[in-house]
């Protein structure tokens, strides 16, 4: 089957490009806008912000691009833009793509030494992205030549217009060649706009994005919450929400492929059990990811959306965006995966600074309100944790049939106050909780008594303080000892996985070995207590 950007004429170089990085289709405004570009004609198109329309554009006017080195101070592309924000993510897409044929780009905004900018224009490059201001300054210093432009983009027009940019526009449209190629997209199409469109397009196609209806009060049940976090800091921030949170199950959305994996990978290595759906995978391994989750193995889902179409699995408590969507009506898709069967459900979004007017967007067209809220601290997630513990004691209570625990009480209340008995049991209650805050040995080794089952002969039994609550597998702890202690397979006997602690068999003679590469180890993206288990003779160390 043919790829759906070659269907749409884009260059194999670019689709590969493309595929390499996780894009598995065509948005709306790419179908419609990269056809006519591709075939040189002006473009005006109505699309909002997030929307893929840097690619819309991109691809084809790289595709487009004149053969041969870029003359020096001389690009063959401009593109303005509003912010520098949006000049660097730009850039860095035209980057992304263009590196398949060797294009080189520049971003230019205020707030950099002028004679960094200088240096690299002097260099030739094929493609600038600027905002109107800087563009300018350049122009009149002459460090910026338009005179080998065959395309300028105007990229959200009407925000570079709010923003008082109109002059600075009309004089860098007057100084690029009259037979160029020119677009101009723009969130809507005021009087003003149009007015450009006219002095400065020739016969335009035009495109407009029909909005999506969404329904009102269509999400009554879910709780919406926003997050801004910087795009460096997203990972980290995501995982103090899912701390916060603790969801049953959570379906996090990302844009693409690569994403996905990288972001799966990056969760799992922080002690989550996380699994990737996406375009790229095969049926079988789409299946194996399904009846994971299903079986309720699975902490997390990292999909894109269009891996996750089709998706239905009641026990999602959580949807996280860890992008904004391209659309409302995209949001709304994501986000009523939860809150099913009548069940309470939780939207989280993280958005970056540039998204702040999409997410305001969605707001509008939802009619309802997504709730901006500070990154949760340490401390919150502790006072969560402790309140969780509260309600579950309080539920203890109230069910009763406590009496086989009252004769431990009682002895211990004749040796300690009654009220340090019960925070003692408050705290083993706390840390024993899921997603519970590190616990010591001497906290686990009660616990461990009595669960214990003669160990085979020749062989010693090994402790490790993490269990089914931190989704621990035979499968993790034998990866471990034949990876970390380069011990065989063979030498792993009985396996034993509690609540709270694994208990692993190894050959005695191999036992001190597996001990100490396990404590200089990580499993389960940290490091975990491992000693030998309690009643059996410890070696001295070597």
């Amino acid at each position: 089957m043919q790829n759906p950007f070659r269907a749409l004429g884009v260059d194999p170089k670019l689709v590969a490009a493309l595929t390499a990085l996780g894009y598995e289709e065509p948005t709306p405004i790419q179908r419609e806008a990269i056809p006519p570009l591709l075939a040189g004609r002006d473009l005006l198109g109505q699309a909002a912000t997030g929307t893929g329309k840097t690619a819309a554009f991109a691809l084809p006017l790289l595709q487009r691009l004149p053969p041969g080195p870029p003359a020096p101070s001389r690009p063959s592309v401009l593109v303005l833009v509003p912010t520098r924000e949006l000049a660097m993510q730009v850039a860095e897409a035209f980057h992304r793509y263009g590196r398949a044929l060797d294009a080189t780009t520049v971003p230019i905004y205020g707030g950099q030494e002028f004679s960094q900018q200088i240096r690299v224009l002097r260099r030739g490059v094929h493609v600038v992205v600027a905002t109107p201001g800087r563009a300018l300054d350049h122009l009149r210093r002459a460090t910026l030549d338009l005179g080998g432009l065959t395309a300028i983009v105007l990229d959200e027009a009407d925000e570079m217009l709010d923003m008082g940019f109109a002059e600075d526009l009309e004089a860098i449209l007057a100084a690029a060649p009259p037979k160029r190629q020119t677009a101009l997209f723009s969130a809507t199409m005021a009087p003003r706009i149009s007015r450009i469109a006219e002095r400065h397009l020739d016969q335009p196609a035009r495109i407009l994005l029909a909005r999506e209806a969404t329904p009102k009060g269509a999400l009554p049940k879910v709780r919406q919450t926003a997050y801004l976090v910087p795009r460096a800091q997203k990972v980290i921030a995501l995982g103090r929400v899912l701390d916060l949170e603790a969801p049953t199950l959570a379906l996090v959305f990302c844009r693409t492929r690569m994403e996905v994996d990288s972001l799966t990978e990056s969760l799992a290595g922080r002690g989550y059990q996380a699994l990737a759906l996406h375009g790229g995978m095969t049926q079988v391994q789409r299946d194996r990811v399904m009846k994971r989750t299903r079986t309720g193995s699975v902490d997390l889902l990292v999909a894109t959306d269009v891996a996750a179409r089709g998706l239905d699995i009641e026990q999602i408590s959580h949807v996280v965006n860890y992008n904004v969507p391209e659309s409302p009506a995209a949001y709304v898709h994501r986000i009523g995966r939860t809150g099913r069967a009548g069940r309470a459900g939780v939207a989280i979004t993280l958005y970056e600074p540039r998204e702040h007017r999409m997410l305001r967007t969605i707001e509008q067209m939802t009619k309802q309100q997504i709730e901006i809220a500070r990154l949760p601290t340490a401390v919150d997630i502790r006072a969560t944790r402790l309140e969780q513990t509260r309600t579950a004691l309080r539920e203890a209570v109230s069910a009763g049939e406590l009496e086989g625990y009252r004769g431990i009480v009682e002895s211990l209340a004749e040796e300690f106050d009654p009220l340090d008995v019960a925070a003692a049991a408050v705290k083993l209650a706390h840390l024993g909780g899921a997603g519970a805050d590190p616990i010591d040995e001497e906290e686990i080794v009660p616990i461990v008594k009595g669960k214990q089952r003669p160990g085979a002969a020749g062989m010693a039994r090994i402790f490790v303080g993490a269990g089914r609550k931190l989704n621990m597998r035979p499968a993790d702890l034998v990866g471990a000892i034949v990876n970390e202690a380069k011990v065989p397979a063979a030498s792993i006997g009985a396996i034993e996985i509690a609540d709270r602690f694994s208990l692993v068999e190894v050959r005695e003679e191999v036992v001190d070995r597996v001990v100490e590469a396990l404590r200089d180890a990580t499993i389960k993206g940290k490091r975990q207590t491992v000693r030998r288990d309690q009643g059996q003779p410890a070696r001295t160390p070597r």
